[in-house]
C-alpha cells in the first residue's frame, strides 16, 4: 500500500499548459490530487494554474538547464511525487534545428528532457512508489520507426516526420527500461497513445502535417480531453492490476509496438541519453 495515500497525491504534468496537458491537469486536480503544471509560456502556465488550483513552473526544455533547475525545485518543494507525466512534446519543420545543448530540436524536447526530469526525481518518485507515464504516438510504432543509438541527433538523413517517429519509439524503449531498472524500487511506468487531438501540435512542423492539422480533418479529431483519457487512467489505476508496468497503451488498452521489443536496445538508448544529458551512469539508475 502507498504510504502516502492518506494525502493527496503530488502529479507533475509536463506539457500541462495547453492541450493534453493542460485538460490532463484540470481532470486529475478535479478528482482532489495536487497537481503541479509545468509549461513553456508563462501566461499560459499561470492560467492553468490558476484554473486549477496547481501549482505551476515555467521551463523550456529545448534548454536541458532550465529542466536541471525544474527538477531542483521540484525536489525542494515536494519529498515524493506519485505520478510524474511526461508529456511536453513537438514536431519540427523540415530543416534540422539543434537547441543550446546541441541536440537535434525534435528528440531533445520529446525524449531528453522527459528522460532527464524522470532521472532528476528519482527520490521522489521512489519515496511515492510513485508512477511515470510518458505521452507517446502510434508515429512511434510505424514500420519505419527506427531509434540509431550512434545518431540519436539524426545528423545524417534528417527528415520531420522521421524525426518525430524516432523521437516517440524512444518514449516507449523508455517506458520499457524505466519499469525494468525502477521497478526494484516500486516506479511503474506506461507510455500511452492519446489519439489525433485538436491542439496546437503540428502547426510548426513539417508541410504535410501542417496540412492535416489545418484541414476539415481538424473537426475529426479527438477534443483534448479525450486525448487525456488514457493517460488519466493510467495516472490513477492501479498498476500490476489494472495495466502492466513497461507497457504501450491505447484508448485504456495494451497496444502494439514491435520496435520497442528490444530490450538490448531499450538499455542503449538508456545509456546514451545518459550520456548526452552530463549524467553518470549510476546518476540515472
Amino acid at each position: 500500500m502507498n504510504a502516502n495515500a492518506d494525502k493527496r497525491r503530488v502529479v507533475v504534468v509536463t506539457g500541462g499548459s495547453d492541450g493534453i496537458g493542460a485538460a490532463a491537469a484540470r481532470m486529475l486536480a478535479d478528482r482532489g490530487d495536487e497537481v503541479v503544471v509545468v509549461g513553456r509560456s508563462p501566461d499560459k502556465t499561470r492560467a492553468v494554474a490558476a484554473a486549477t488550483g496547481a501549482e505551476g513552473h515555467v521551463a523550456d526544455f529545448t534548454r536541458l538547464d532550465e529542466v536541471r533547475e525544474l527538477a531542483r525545485e521540484l525536489r525542494a518543494r515536494h519529498t515524493s511525487v506519485d505520478v510524474l507525466l511526461n508529456n511536453a512534446g513537438l514536431i519540427a519543420g523540415p530543416r534540422r534545428t539543434l537547441t543550446a545543448d546541441g541536440h537535434e530540436l525534435t528528440f531533445q524536447v520529446n525524449h531528453l528532457a522527459g528522460f532527464l526530469l524522470t532521472t532528476l526525481l528519482r527520490e521522489p518518485l521512489a519515496a511515492a512508489r510513485g508512477r511515470v507515464i510518458t505521452t507517446s504516438s502510434r508515429a512511434g510504432a510505424a514500420r519505419d520507426a527506427r531509434v540509431a543509438p550512434g545518431d540519436l541527433d539524426m545528423a545524417e538523413g534528417y527528415d520531420g516526420l522521421r524525426a518525430y517517429k524516432a523521437s516517440k519509439l524512444a518514449n516507449v524503449l523508455f517506458t520499457r527500461e524505466l519499469a525494468r531498472r525502477w521497478g526494484p524500487l516500486g516506479v511503474s511506468a506506461a507510455a500511452a497513445h492519446p489519439g489525433m487531438v485538436r491542439s496546437q501540435w503540428g502547426r510548426t512542423g513539417p508541410a504535410a502535417v501542417r496540412f492535416v492539422v489545418a484541414s476539415p480533418i481538424r473537426f475529426a479529431m479527438r477534443s483534448p480531453e479525450r486525448g487525456a483519457d488514457t493517460l488519466v487512467w493510467l495516472a490513477t489505476s492501479d498498476p500490476g492490476r489494472d495495466w502492466v508496468s513497461g507497457g504501450y497503451f491505447a484508448d485504456r488498452k495494451p497496444a502494439a509496438n514491435r520496435g520497442a521489443d528490444d530490450p538490448e536496445l531499450a538499455a542503449e538508448l538508456w545509456d546514451r541519453s545518459a550520456q548526452m544529458c552530463g549524467l553518470e551512469a549510476s546518476a540515472a539508475g
